[in-house]
């Protein structure tokens, strides 16, 4: 059984087959997982168990058995002693309209226990990290929804937590306002050594942001590791070309020309139909450097124009693409098992993000 420790040492949260069922669903189904310091994200879609997970981590809600430690600390004993040591944004809007950004952090400073002096201060400090420094004293209602996250963000932060919960910090947010909030949470990490677990649906800012990722689905483990695992090397080559006038279809040429010289080559991708790009990628098993020269040669010979040929990696999204061939099939993937590589297009960049579930996460 893993020992919980502390911040400082080997992990921030551990859980030991933890479950939680209610009289018509199993929430979370023995879920055993080891969280170290650092940015890690938690995804799954909806009804996964990723906010039922984080109210038991608070000592919010009972779970049916199992353990979980936070901190080092028992959830089921220590719940107001966690809540002094971790920050929690919510998903949804719950933020007073009609008080400053400063005054509800200020409350929320207070409600941690820091003096009045120090709460004021440490406000200051937290919204101009947020970057709201200079609309602080505005009421919140007036606040443009990315500024609201921001505030969301502030109060988790304001009474210096160990470790913070983020739960669907971009929702809402165009894709400007997601590349900030994105910055900002890798900031609380680096600037300010606080351990962060993020939840999203969006499986390309997990890549982006965390260090470590957990997949979940219906309650149950699906797997965890380090992103650098999740999107590490394959042995298959991405290559996009141009069209000519003498090739309108530069990709169907190529892809022609590639299979008749035995090459083994694929194109589009479930999961992908509809994103940028997905139907111009060819995914070229590479046998060795000769896949590279034959690429090279018959890209040149055709007189395309190459926009890009590398090694490409897989996604998070593969993870739960396997695991529903897998179920549909009848074998399930066992727990923190590697995805196949059945994916053609997906760990391309597609410009867009991929999302799990269709929709916002529970």
């Amino acid at each position: 059984m893993a020992v919980a420790t502390t911040v400082e040492y080997v992990t921030v949260i551990v859980t030991e087959s933890l479950t939680k069922r209610y009289p018509r669903v199993t929430a979370l189904d023995r879920l055993s997982v080891d969280i170290t310091p650092g940015v890690t994200g938690l995804v799954g879609a909806n009804g996964a168990g990723k906010s039922t997970l984080i109210k038991i981590l608070l000592g919010l809600a009972p779970a049916t058995e199992g353990t979980a430690h936070v901190l080092g600390l028992d959830v089921t004993k220590d719940g107001s002693a966690i809540r002094e040591r971790v920050g929690y944004m919510p998903e949804h809007d719950c933020l007073p309209p009609d008080v400053s950004a400063t005054e509800f952090v200020v409350h929320m400073a207070r409600m941690s226990g820091l003096p009045p002096t120090a709460a004021r201060e440490r406000t200051a400090d937290t919204l101009r990290h947020v970057g709201l420094y200079e609309e602080r004293y505005r009421p919140i209602g007036g606040y443009s929804t990315g500024m609201k996250q921001r505030v969301k963000l502030a109060q988790a932060l304001v009474h210096d937590p160990q470790l913070v919960f983020l739960d669907e910090p971009t929702n809402g947010l165009d894709p400007v306002g997601r590349d900030e909030m994105l910055g900002l949470i890798r900031r609380v990490h680096t600037d300010f050594g606080i351990s962060v677990l993020v939840t999203s649906h969006l499986l390309g800012e997990l890549e982006r942001t965390c260090d470590h990722v957990v997949v979940i689905d219906g309650g149950k483990l699906l797997r965890s590791s380090s992103t650098t695992e999740f999107t590490k090397v394959t042995t298959s080559l991405a290559v996009e070309v141009t069209d000519t006038d003498v090739h309108p279809d530069g990709t169907g040429a190529l892809r022609a020309a590639l299979v008749a010289a035995g090459a083994a080559v694929t194109a589009g991708a479930p999961g992908t139909e509809g994103l940028a790009s997905s139907g111009h990628v060819l995914i070229v098993e590479a046998s060795g450097d000769e896949t590279y020269d034959l690429v090279r040669d018959t890209v040149a010979g055709l007189g395309l124009g190459l926009v890009r040929m590398e090694q490409r990696r897989h996604q998070i999204a593969e993870v739960f693409r396997d695991a529903d061939a897998q179920a549909a099939a009848g074998t399930p993937a066992p727990p923190g098992s590697a995805p196949a590589e059945r994916d053609a297009t997906a760990g391309q960049d597609t410009g867009r993000p991929t999302t799990v579930g269709g929709g916002n996460a529970e």
